[in-house]
C-alpha cells in the first residue's frame, strides 16, 4: 500500500500544522513544524538534517521513537494494534530491528511471508502515522541467539562483523534481501515512512584501523547501491565517539550519515547529561557530532533479566516497570531532551516475547522489558509521559530547534534548572529537576518578551515532586495567542474555525499557571473544575490558576482575539486518554476512552475507532459541521456542552467478561526412544568431521561432534555411539557447551548415568554467554561387561553466544565438545540428530531435535488417540522427556480484545522444565526450579480466541524428583472493547509438516 503525503499527514497530524501555524507566526518563519510531515507521494520526499534535528519536507521533526521487533510477536494482525497504541500515545516514530536469523534457514534462502512479512510491518507503521528507523543488522545483538546471525553462518570461514570477504559475501546476500523490501517502504520515494538506515549496531572494534574502516565503508556502499537514499547512522556502544562522521569511508558523500548512540543509565544514579550540559568532546554523547542532531539510537526503557531473576530479585519485570517507572520516564528522558537529543529511541516501547529458540543466553522467554506497553500488548502507566511529550514535541515546534541559554537557578536548591531558548522564536523552555527524595517547592525568573518574570506569581510556588521533573516554558505559540508563560507542561494545542484549544499537564495536586498575552480585557469562564482568574491590563496579560485534578476547563473569549480558546488543564490520568486526531485535514480532540485508533469524517458524521478498558464517557471536540458521532461503527448519542464539545449521554461500554475454561483432558506420552539400545539410528548423520570454523578447538584426535557443524543449529541435539568393549568400561566423561542453563543427560545400555546442569546465574546480569564443563559419569557395574554397548546422550544446548565484542563468540560450539571413554575418545563413534527440517510457516527457531518434535507430537493435527489419560501432569521421577497434550476451546465476544497467558506453577525443589506448544507454536520455555518466568503470553491469532486450541507441554525431567507442573491453567492478562481485525496465523496441516522421524 502506497500513502499519499496527504493521507500519511492526516494520521500524523500534520494537517493540523497548516490550522496551528498560521502564515507569519514566527514558527512558520523559522520553517518549523509542530507536527511532522507524512509518507511521500509518487514524486518521493525529502529527509535531511542539521545540527538541531531532521527536516522531513523543509519542516523540522523531533523524532520521540519506541523500539519494536517485529520478530517478536508472530502474529501480524497484532503488530498493527501495537502501533496504533503507539501512534495513540504520543509516539510519531517507531524503531525496529530485522533479525537475520529469523529470515534465513540457510545460506540464500530467505524469507520475508507470513509471520516474517516485514514488508506488511512497515505498511502498518505508515497507515498508523509513523516514521520508521530501520536497524536490519547485519548486527543486531537484541538478545536473540548470536544476535541475530543465522545458525548456519557459525559454521562459515571469515571473521564476522570485519572486512573479511567471506564474512562481506554472506553480509551483501542478506543485505540485498532485506533492504529490496526497505527500499520499497522509504519516505523518499512516495511508498512508506523510512526516514532513517542504521549501518551496524554496537560495533566497538576496530575502530581506528583498516578492518573496520573497511567493514564500514563496505556497508555504507552496499546500502547506497541498495537503493536506500535516506540518512545513515551508527550507534555507538556507550559514549565513545566512534564511527563519527568522517571517520570512514562514504564514497564522497556527504551530509547524509549522523553520529548515534546509546545509553543504559541505572535508575537508582542520577540522570546523565549527554550533550548541551555534559562534559562535552568525544565521549560526550551528541556532542562528539556537533554538526549532526543528537542521536539517542537506544535510551532504556526498561532492562532485560536473566535466567533465575538475579537482576530483579526474582521479581521478574514487574520490578523493571517499577523501578523505571513513569517519573523516570520524566526525569531521565526530559534531561535527554534538555542536552539537545532530538531523535530520542525508548529501547524497548514493547518488548514482546522471545519465542521457541530465539532468546540469547542472557535472558528467558519473556522480553516484556519492564516497558511501556507490556508483554500482554496491555499500555502501562509508563505511557503517559511518552504520550505528554510526545504531543507537545509536535505541537509546539519552539521545542525542535532549542540551544543552551544562560544559567538559571530556581530559589531551591532542591532543584536542578536546564535552561534553553529557540532563537527564531524567542521561547524559553526550563526544565527543572529534583534528583532528592523529598518533593521542593520553588519559585523560577523565567525570560519573557515583557522581561523576566518570577513564576509563578500566585502564592505558593511551584511543585517539583521527589525524583521527578517538569517543563516550564515561556513564549510559545498558541496559534492565534501567545502563551506568556506557564508552569504545568504544554501538552497539545490546535486551532479550530470556531474553536481554538490548548492543553496542559502535570501531577496530580500540581498548582498550575497559565498566563496569556492579551489585548483588551477577556470574558474568562470556567466551564468545568476550579481555577482562579486575574487580567493585568497594564501588563497585557491574563493568568488563570488552578490545582491539577482531572480536567479543568477555562473558556477565553475575545482578548484582542475573535476566535474564543478553550485551556484544559489535565493530570496524568485526564492526559492519558485526551488525544488529539485529524479527520478530513481537520482537527479532532477527544476525551474518555483508553484509546483512539483512527478518525473519518463524511459530512457531519464522525467516525471514531478505539478501545475501551472500562465503562467510560465519551467527549469530542470537532468543526461545528459535526452533529453526529459514531464509536467503533455504532452511533453513539452526543449534545453540545458549554465547553465546545459534543458529549455523549451514556458512558461507552468496557469490555464483555472473558470466561476462561479449565485446562483438563489431558493425555500424556512417555518419550526418548533414543536412549533405548535398539533404536535404530542408522539414519542419523555420523560424526566425521574432522576441522569447524568454531571458535571452539577440535580435540586432538577426536572428530567434531558440534552440533552446527551438522546443520543442527537450534534446540535440542541427540548424539549415540556404540562400543566394543575388550574390558569393563568404568568412567564416561563427556564435555559439552551450551548458553545459559544447558543441561547434558546421559544413559549407558538404556539406563539413566545422570544429568548435568550448567548453573543458574547467580548475580545481576551475568553476561556469560558460553558455558562448558565436563561430567564423568560411572559406567553401572552391572552393565560394564565387554562386547556392545550403546551410549545415548541429549543436550539442550540453550542459545549461541552474541557477538558484541565482534570476537565471533557466536561462533562457539554447542553439543558435545569431546567424549572419552576412560579417557579414550577412539572407543566412540558418534551420531548425531537434531531438528529435521522447519515447516514453513513457523521457521528453523520453532522446534529442536526432540523425538516429539521430529515426529509432529506438537501439532494440533497430531493424531494423539493411543496416549493414555493423565489424571495431572506430575510423573513420578524419570530422566527424560514426557509429552501431555490436551485441547481447549475459547469463545471470547468479537468485540472484545483479550490477551490471553498460560501460567505454570510447582514447588520450585521439583527439578524439571517445559516447553509450550500452542497449536504447533513453541511459545517458550519454563524451569520450575530457576525461574522466574511463571506465565506465558499467548498472542492472539496463534491462540483462536473463537475456536478449539491445542496445547503440547514438553517436560524435560533430570530424574531427582517428581515433573511436572502442579498447576497448569489460563490467565486473564488483559482485556479491551474494541481492538484490531484478527488474522489466524494458520500453518499448512499436520500432515503436510510431519517429517519421518529418524
Amino acid at each position: 500500500m502506497e500513502l499519499s503525503r496527504r493521507a500519511f499527514g492526516a494520521l500524523t497530524g500534520s494537517a493540523l500544522l497548516s490550522l496551528a501555524l498560521p502564515v507569519g507566526t514566527a514558527a512558520a518563519a523559522a520553517g518549523a513544524a509542530p507536527r511532522p510531515a507524512g509518507a511521500g507521494s509518487g514524486s518521493g520526499g525529502t529527509v535531511t538534517f542539521d545540527p538541531y534535528s531532521l527536516i522531513i519536507d523543509g519542516r523540522r521533526v523531533p523524532l520521540w521513537s519506541g523500539e519494536v521487533h517485529p520478530f517478536r510477536l508472530p502474529s501480524p494482525s497484532l503488530w498493527r494494534d501495537v502501533l496504533q497504541k503507539m501512534r495513540g500515545n504520543g509516539y510519531n516514530a517507531v524503531s525496529i530491528y530485522a533479525s537475520w536469523n529469523y529470515h534465513s534457514p540457510a545460506p540464500g534462502h530467505y524469507d520475508f511471508t507470513g509471520v516474517r512479512d516485514l514488508g506488511l510491518f512497515l505498511e502498518m507503521a505508515a497507515d498508523a502515522g509513523l516514521y520508521v528507523i530501520a536497524r536490519p543488522g547485519p548486527y543486531i545483538n537484541a538478545e536473540v541467539d548470536a544476535g541475530g546471525y543465522p545458525g548456519w553462518l557459525a559454521t562459515t570461514p571469515g571473521r564476522a562483523r570485519s572486512n573479511d570477504p567471506t564474512y562481506l559475501g554472506y553480509v551483501d546476500e542478506w543485505l540485498t534481501a532485506v533492504n529490496a523490501v526497505i527500499s520499497r517502504h522509504l519516505y523518499t520515494d512516495g511508498g512508506g515512512s523510512v526516514v532513517l538506515y542504521q549501518l551496524e549496531n554496537e560495533y566497538a572494534s576496530h575502530t581506528a584501523d583498516a578492518i573496520g574502516q573497511g567493514y564500514m565503508a563496505h556497508l555504507y556502499a552496499k546500502v547506497r547501491a541498495d537503493g536506500i537514499d535516506v540518512p545513515l547512522f551508527h550507534n555507538d556502544k556507550g559514549r565513545n565517539g566512534y564511527w563519527i562522521p568522517g571517520s570512514f569511508d562514504t564514497g564522497g558523500e556527504t551530509g547524509q550519515y549522523l553520529y548515534g548512540f546509546d545509553g543504559y543509565p541505572s535508575p537508582t544514579g542520577l540522570p546523565p547529561d549527554w550533550g548541551y550540559f555534559g562534559t562535552g568532546g568525544a565521549k560526550g554523547g551528541s556532542t562528539a557530532s556537533p554538526g549532526t542532531p543528537g542521536l539517542m539510537a537506544e535510551f532504556g526503557g526498561g532492562w532485560f533479566d536473566p535466567w533465575g531473576g538475579a537482576e530483579f530479585g526474582g521479581k521478574g519485570y514487574a520490578e523493571s516497570r517499577r523501578t523505571r517507572d513513569a517519573a523516570y520516564e520524566r526525569r531521565f528522558y526530559l534531561t535527554n531532551l534538555a542536552n539537545g537529543v532530538k531523535i530520542h529511541n525508548v529501547y524497548m516501547t514493547f518488548g514482546g516475547t522471545s519465542w521457541g529458540w530465539l532468546p540469547a543466553p542472557v535472558v528467558y522467554t519473556s522480553y516484556d522489558y519492564g516497558a511501556a506497553i507490556d508483554e500482554a500488548r496491555n499500555a502501562t502507566s509508563k505511557v503517559v509521559p511518552m504520550h505528554q511529550t510526545g504531543a507537545m514535541l509536535e505541537a509546539f515546534p519552539e521545542f525542535a530547534a532549542l540551544d543552551r541559554a544562560a544559567d538559571t537557578a530556581a530559589d531551591s536548591t532542591a532543584v536542578r534548572v536546564y535552561h534553553l531558548t529557540a532563537a527564531e522564536s524567542g521561547a524559553h523552555v526550563y526544565f527543572l529537576r529534583n534528583d532528592t527524595s523529598a518533593d521542593a517547592t520553588c519559585t523560577l525568573p523565567v525570560a519573557t518578551a515583557a522581561g523576566t518574570a518570577t513564576v509563578p506569581a500566585a502564592p505558593g510556588g511551584m511543585r517539583v515532586a521527589s525524583k521527578d521533573m517538569k517543563v516550564v516554558a515561556t513564549e510559545l505559540s498558541l496559534g492565534r495567542r501567545t502563551l506568556r508563560y506557564t508552569t504545568a507542561q504544554p501538552m497539545l494545542r490546535t486551532t479550530g474555525g470556531a474553536l481554538d484549544v490548548a492543553a496542559f499537564a502535570g501531577r496530580p495536586g500540581d498548582p498550575a499557571e497559565v498566563v496569556l498575552a492579551v489585548s483588551g480585557k477577556p470574558a474568562v469562564t470556567v466551564v468545568g473544575g476550579a481555577a482562579d482568574t486575574v487580567y493585568d491590563a497594564a501588563a497585557g496579560t491574563l493568568r488563570i490558576n488552578t490545582v491539577l485534578g482531572g480536567l479543568t476547563r477555562v473558556l477565553v473569549e475575545g482578548g484582542g482575539t475573535a476566535t474564543p480558546m478553550l485551556l484544559l488543564f489535565a493530570d496524568d490520568d485526564a492526559s492519558a486518554v485526551l488525544r488529539l486526531l485529524t479527520a478530513a485535514g481537520e482537527p479532532v480532540l477527544v476525551s474518555g476512552p483508553a484509546l483512539v485508533r483512527t478518525a473519518e469524517r463524511e459530512g457531519a458524521v464522525l467516525k471514531l475507532t478505539g478501545d475501551t478498558t472500562q465503562d467510560c464517557p465519551l467527549e469530542v471536540w470537532a468543526e461545528p459541521a459535526v452533529r453526529e458521532v459514531f464509536w467503533n461503527a455504532r452511533r453513539v448519542a452526543v449534545a453540545p456542552t458549554a465547553s465546545g464539545s459534543l458529549l455523549a449521554g451514556s458512558l461507552l461500554a468496557g469490555p464483555q467478561p472473558v470466561e476462561l475454561p479449565a485446562l483438563t483432558g489431558w493425555l500424556q506420552s512417555p518419550e526418548n526412544p533414543e536412549s533405548e539400545p535398539a533404536f535404530d539410528d542408522s539414519a542419523w548423520r555420523v560424526c566425521d568431521l574432522t576441522t569447524s570454523s568454531s571458535t571452539t578447538a577440535v580435540p586432538a584426535g577426536g572428530p567434531v561432534l558440534f552440533a552446527d557443524d551438522y546443520g543442527f543449529h537450534y534446540g535440542d541435539v541427540w548424539y549415540r555411539a556404540e562400543v566394543d568393549a575388550t574390558a569393563a568400561p568404568g568412567t564416561l566423561s563427556l564435555s559439552y557447551a551450551s548458553g545459559t542453563q544447558g543441561l547434558l543427560m546421559a544413559w549407558w545400555d538404556g539406563r539413566p548415568l545422570g544429568v548435568h546442569r550448567q548453573p543458574v546465574p547467580a548475580k545481576a546480569q551475568d553476561t556469560q554467554g558460553t558455558w562448558a564443563a565436563t561430567a564423568d559419569f560411572a559406567v553401572p557395574a552391572d552393565l560394564a561387561g565387554e562386547g556392545r554397548h550403546t551410549v545415548a546422550v541429549l543436550v539442550r544446548r540453550m542459545a549461541h553466544e552474541e557477538d558484541g565484542g565482534a570476537n565471533d563468540a557466536f561462533k562457539s560450539a554447542r553439543g558435545l565438545t569431546s567424549a572419552r571413554l576412560d579417557g579414550d575418545a577412539s572407543a566412540l563413534a558418534w551420531r548425531i540428530q537434531g531438528g529435521t527440517a522447519a515447516d514453513a510457516a513457523r521457521g528453523p527457531l520453532n522446534t529442536g531435535g526432540l523425538y516429539g518434535e521430529r515426529a509432529g507430537w506438537h501439532l494440533p493435527g497430531f493424531p494423539d488417540r493411543d496416549w493414555a489419560p493423565a489424571a495431572d501432569l506430575q510423573a513420578e521421577p524419570r530422566q527424560g522427556v514426557s509429552w501431555y497434550r490436551t485441547q481447549f476451546r475459547l469463545d471470547v465476544d468479537r468485540g472484545t480484545d483479550a490477551s490471553v497467558g498460560l501460567t505454570l506453577d510447582d514447588d520450585p525443589a521439583r527439578a524439571y522444565r517445559v516447553q509450550i506448544f500452542l497449536n504447533g507454536w513453541n511459545m517458550g520455555q519454563y524451569i520450575n526450579d530457576a525461574g522466574p518466568q511463571h506465565t506465558f503470553v499467548l498472542p492472539n491469532g496463534i491462540l483462536r480466541p473463537r475456536g478449539s486450541n491445542t496445547l503440547a507441554l514438553a517436560v524435560l525431567s533430570d530424574g531427582t524428583t517428581p515433573a511436572g507442573p502442579a498447576a497448569v491453567s489460563l490467565t486473564l492478562l488483559g482485556s479491551a472493547a474494541g481492538g484490531v481485525p484478527l488474522t489466524l496465523v494458520d500453518a499448512p496441516g499436520y500432515a503436510q509438516l510431519v517429517r519421518p522421524v529418524g
